[in-house]
């Protein structure tokens, strides 16, 4: 009888290299990433994700690796890092393939990073009163600037005989925007979701507390891997379950990011994001008479034409107007905090250089 001997050793570097494409993939790696470390030796610096941000640390996660490392600036939940083993704080980020951002709530106005190196963001929104169509034309612009594709998901349609209602507002946001109905508890809603949720793929969801974000996470699992609660009865608000925005890997499929639910979401640097949702109002506007038109009173003006023969909601324009104005209001005065953040910056590193000579 003849014995099988161990594979040969080239053998076994195929399969182990294999073994390292597949589970990076799981993690979303892909073509836009490998460009930018074609001439790095990944033994030395391997590619990590992060999992979570807390205030101290990063939590990591690539191939054989699952650490802590202290923060880095300016990064974010999805972000990819080239992971200094020897000085973590001096791992390098890889240029991001897209990015969801915010202007921070509170007085104080801020950037604040969502998520970075999605594929897919599901808008998720009950039909209850948790449902607010300013509120989704504000998420799909948000996404639209970041070049990722946005689906609307609705949920708890059992908790409201008028589904066909919720569904037709919000399929007239966007002829872009897929809208689906969903039970976030079935495994129905895994097959639905399937198409944007492939291996290698990253997909977040957003929306309100309580809309059913951590049990589409737990479905798509497979199993518990968040804990969920119930919404009050009293008002259809939610709890929140999810506190902070983490990345899991589904087996055999998608990297996901569950976010908290935000209270408040206004928008900078999303003027091409508004355009793209609001395509048939910026196309009409090219016809106004004047390139300043405020479309409120001018003559000539083809929005306020078309509002007075029926042809365009005036609810909805003056939506678009309020996004167009704070979105231009945020974007300068978080233009000119980032000046001055980086003149000061700039002053510390002469002052330094000063000293040391």
């Amino acid at each position: 009888m003849v014995h099988d001997g161990p594979e040969p050793k080239s053998q076994n570097n195929q399969h182990d290299i294999l073994d390292v494409d597949v589970r990076l993939k799981s993690l979303g790696w892909n073509q836009y990433f490998i460009d930018q470390v074609v001439s790095t030796d990944l033994r030395e610096t391997p590619p990590v994700r992060i999992m979570q941000v807390h205030r101290s640390n990063l939590h990591v996660v690539g191939v054989n690796v699952d650490i802590k490392i202290p923060s880095l600036y300016e990064v974010a939940v999805g972000d990819w890092l080239l992971l200094n083993q020897g000085d973590p704080r001096s791992s390098k980020i890889l240029k991001r393939r897209s990015l969801l951002k915010r202007r921070a709530a509170g007085h104080d106005r801020k950037e604040q990073l969502i998520a970075a190196n999605l594929d897919t963001a599901f808008i998720v929104s009950s039909c209850n009163s948790d449902f607010n169509l300013a509120r989704l034309e504000r998420y799909i612009a948000m996404i639209n600037e970041a070049e990722i594709t946005p689906v609307i998901i609705l949920t708890k349609f059992d908790l409201n005989s008028d589904l066909t209602n919720f569904s037709q507002l919000a399929s007239k946001i966007s002829e872009r925007v897929a809208v689906i109905n969903v039970d976030a508890r079935s495994s129905s809603a895994k097959e639905q979701l399937a198409p944007w949720c492939e291996l290698g793929q990253t997909v977040a969801f957003l929306g309100s507390s309580g809309v059913g974000k951590s049990t589409l996470t737990n479905t798509l699992a497979g199993n518990p891997l968040i804990n969920t609660q119930a919404v009050r009865e009293a008002d259809d608000k939610g709890r929140h379950t999810t506190t902070s925005r983490q990345l899991h890997i589904i087996p055999q499929g998608c990297a996901v990011i569950d976010t908290p639910g935000m209270r408040e979401l206004q928008l900078t640097d999303a003027a091409t994001g508004i355009k793209e949702t609001f395509a048939d109002l910026h196309e009409l506007e090219q016809s106004c008479r004047f390139n300043d038109c405020s479309h409120d009173h001018e003559p000539g003006c083809a929005i306020q034409a078309n509002i007075t023969i029926g042809l365009i909601d005036v609810i909805r324009v003056n939506r678009w107007l309020k996004l167009v104005s704070e979105d231009q209001e945020n974007t300068k005065v978080l233009a000119k905090r980032f000046s001055k953040e980086n003149a000061t910056k700039d002053k510390i590193g002469s002052g330094q250089k000063h000293k040391q000579k």
